[in-house]
């Protein structure tokens, strides 16, 4: 007996069985319910999912990268080490982004003359010109995702995600 890909799987099938695991199905997760690094782990695997399609994909860039487009956006004369201490990275690793970004001509490291120690780290045109595309595909990349929420709830999560952040340094 064949199966109609059109209809779903029968409960016993291989493919039923991986999208019952993918979603947690039958096992009882309410003793991880108190731990938040379980629920952010589990949204983590949907707002991925929804970077990778809106903008990981498309504009060929990693999530660190668009933070770092980001903010070099809205910070123009931001240092390397402004950017790895704000993104918690070691400076021989943000090192390793900028060298890819700049190998990709978005951005551009200019001596700070009143500091000669440290390093402005510039847009390009092309660097503004993917900076302001990806923030507009940001827009409405979770959407699907806070459906559920009213507006209210989205600007609650928001703050107190950021209140577990500040909390944390």
């Amino acid at each position: 007996m064949t199966h109609d890909p059109a209809s779903p799987a029968p409960a016993d099938s291989p493919a039923a069985a991986r999208r019952g695991a993918a979603h947690g199905a039958g096992l009882d997760q309410s003793a991880l319910a108190h731990v938040l690094g379980y629920q952010l782990a589990r949204a983590t695997i949907q707002t991925r999912a929804a970077f990778q399609g809106a903008i990981g994909e498309p504009l060929q860039l990693r999530p660190v990268e668009f933070t770092i487009l980001q903010l070099l956006r809205h910070n123009r004369r931001a240092t390397q080490k402004q950017l790895a201490r704000a993104l918690a990275i070691t400076a021989p690793g943000m090192t390793v982004l900028l060298d890819r970004l700049e190998a990709r001509g978005v951005l551009r490291r200019e001596r700070n003359l009143d500091d000669k120690r440290s390093l402005f780290v510039l847009l390009t045109d092309e660097g503004q010109r993917l900076a302001a595309d990806s923030q507009l595909a940001s827009r409405d990349m979770e959407t699907d995702l806070l459906r559920a929420l009213s507006p209210g709830e989205r600007m609650m999560l928001f703050e107190l995600l950021e209140r577990v952040a500040r909390a944390a340094r």
